[in-house]
């Protein structure tokens, strides 16, 4: 007898709901569910299926359920019965509390909930048919023993509903750094739309997927070991704390090459500097923060390696271990390697040493020299990327595990096409509605935060166009969207404010699922009204009023006939904002907060919500 993953020790059931319970058996084998004094039982199916329906359960726990046949028992413990919420998207979700240390450390110090549990469905893609069972995964509880797996933005949706209600939380964790939304819908619904079919039929060449990942690894594997062999930093030993890099380089830390003779630049190029500490902080281990760095690195303290981040977007923290420096002078030396893209030592991040209550600052002037140079390494394919192929991996399997809602962080790898997302989006919420058998299951989104991508023309903004899809997804029916356009960072794409985020979403959970009379949501642009030479814009969920905060409104635009937009004054008249430019005598539209990292954006409600950025065009190609 098999059970899916999901079913196991720790589990938690949604409450107030008709539970089913499915798994494997032999062919017509009778089983029997023993769960809160209550007896079931039916006989699987000619496959070997079998499927039974448990009465609506109350809050409650932790339970032990037991499934029986003639020839085996299995027992399953620790259960607990509350509110299901299924999270979805791509890395933002994904993101650990462990993640947010910076900002959250003495909070995550003192997690410890074991009625919050999250569930992790293994990552897994399916280009031939929907999975019928998770294979693999388990439930682990809000604890220390945690931090590096449970997701930051469902953590703390999920302690601000428990908090409410005292009921218990359940995760399941979907999300997968870098996926599109296409990824994520049906086979069904893709072929539907258009544009997919030849992607779809040629990953379900098992052979293909398989001869790309080889020709893939191999390259790779070459390309490294070309690297290896060829940088003269390895041959020479440039970590190495005795090393004189008296004929290196200067570059002043954190920066980049762009703009320099070497923003063509791949391969390796060594950077070391040397700091003094005091006596003490030797006999103790030391935190390393390198903010974060284009491409890799390896870090080494005093000749000894220390850490490596394979890519981009991890914060570098590394632990110094005890012993490894010593009082005076200390030598940290960094080999980065730029696989595709300009080396950089991003700015507006922490370069230093904490120990105890004392910093060293690691910015400023650092030597550099160059190891190796290579040709930019071909990128991979990346399947969890494809069309269809996590739905049927990691979505389908789930069907019949009842949810409360769904939390929707999602939209990065999108931003290069924006146009047309919002039908994407509809169409994974159907897909996902069907699969779960709710019509009317909640949905509530993300909406992308600020984010600086370099784009400075806001007329090609693709984050501020995909905004504006997300905006007007408001029209599906029983959904709810969190503006987080506050809460991000211009130079991370993994902003670490993810309190923030799950909050908000709780907000919208508590008004929009449990029925709480609440302000969840700050200003969203309803419509506009004409008047002379100023445009009038109203808005719903206004709260107690609409605010400016710190001074004027900032972030308005307003174009003519001309369709050229130009900076706007805009003032706050009770519940609408009027809008105009001297220059523009006979305006036509409005945009707020339109591009890429609005961080200029003020308005809010009296709540403290702010208001999503949009745009009052019907297009905006």
């Amino acid at each position: 007898m098999e059970l899916s993953s999901i079913f196991s020790n720790g589990m938690v059931l949604q409450r107030n709901q008709k539970l089913t319970i499915s798994g494997q058996a032999s062919p017509s084998q009778m089983v029997h569910l023993s769960f809160l004094n209550n007896n079931f039982e039916t006989i699987a199916n000619s496959n070997g299926e079998w499927y039974i329906e448990l009465k609506e359960q109350a809050a409650g726990g932790p339970y032990q359920m037991e499934i029986t046949t003639d020839a085996e028992k299995i027992v399953l413990q620790d259960i607990l019965v509350g509110d299901i919420w299924l999270l979805g998207g791509q890395s933002n979700m994904q993101l650990p509390l462990e993640r947010t240390r910076d900002l959250f450390d003495e909070e995550l110090n003192q997690i410890n909930n074991t009625f919050i549990r999250q569930f992790s469905v293994p990552q897994v893609y399916n280009f031939h048919q929907p999975a019928e069972k998770v294979e693999g995964g388990n439930w682990v509880k809000a604890t220390q023993e945690s931090l590096s797996s449970i997701s930051a933005v469902g953590y703390f949706f999920a302690k601000k509903i428990y908090d409410k209600y005292g009921v218990p939380i359940g995760l399941i964790q979907t999300a997968v750094g870098g996926t599109p939304i296409e990824a994520w819908m049906s086979e069904a619904s893709l072929r539907k739309l258009g544009g997919y079919d030849a992607t779809i039929d040629q990953c379900k060449d098992d052979s293909f997927i398989e001869e790309t990942k080889l020709r893939d690894e191999k390259r790779q594997a070459d390309w490294y070991k070309r690297l290896d062999a060829k940088d003269i930093g390895k041959k020479e030993k440039w970590h190495e704390e005795i090393f004189n890099p008296a004929d290196w380089s200067q570059l002043e830390i954190p920066d980049s090459f762009k703009g320099t003779k070497l923003e063509q630049l791949r391969g390796a190029v060594w950077f070391t500097k040397n700091f003094h500490i005091p006596t003490g902080m030797n006999d103790e281990e030391v935190l390393l923060k390198l903010g974060t760095i284009v491409d890799a690195d390896e870090t080494f303290i005093n000749g000894t390696l220390i850490g490596s981040t394979a890519y981009r977007y991890p914060p570098r923290r590394y632990m110094i271990p005890k012993g490894l420096l010593k009082p005076g002078r200390n030598t940290i030396t960094v080999r980065v390697i730029s696989t595709q893209s300009t080396i950089e030592f991003i700015k507006n991040m922490p370069y230093k040493l904490i120990w105890e209550n004392l910093e060293i600052a690691l910015d400023g002037v650092w030597h550099y020299k160059i190891g190796a140079e290579m040709e930019a390494l071909t990128g991979s394919t990346f399947f969890i990327y494809k069309p269809a192929g996590m739905y049927n991996g990691m979505i389908a399997p789930l069907a019949n595990y009842c949810i409360k809602g769904v939390l929707w962080y999602q939209g990065e790898s999108n931003a290069h096409e924006p146009n047309g997302y919002r039908k994407l989006f509809e169409e994974l919420v159907n897909d996902w509605r069907d699969t779960f058998n709710l019509f009317d299951l909640p949905f509530l989104f993300t909406q992308l935060p600020n984010f600086d991508t370099g784009v400075t023309n806001p007329d090609q903004s693709n984050w501020a166009k995909l905004r504006e899809e997300q905006r007007l997804s408001l029209s599906i029916p029983n959904t709810a969207m969190a503006v987080t356009i506050d809460a991000g960072e211009h130079n991370d794409l993994h902003p670490q404010d993810k309190k923030t985020v799950g909050q908000r979403l709780a907000l919208a959970a508590l008004t929009k699922v449990y029925g709480e009379d609440l302000i969840f949501s700050g200003p969203i642009y309803r419509e506009k009204q004409l008047f002379k030479d100023a445009i009038y814009l109203t808005f719903d969920h206004v709260g107690s009023g609409l605010v400016a905060q710190d001074g004027e409104l900032r972030s308005f635009m307003i174009c003519g006939r001309s369709n050229q937009f130009v900076p706007a004054t805009a003032i706050i008249d009770g519940d609408k904002v009027i809008v105009k430019n001297d220059q523009v005598k006979e305006p036509i539209h409005v945009r707020y907060g339109w591009s890429d990292n609005p961080d200029d954006a003020n308005l809010y409600n009296k709540e403290g919500l702010p208001a999503s950025p949009f745009t009052t065009e019907t297009s905006w190609d």
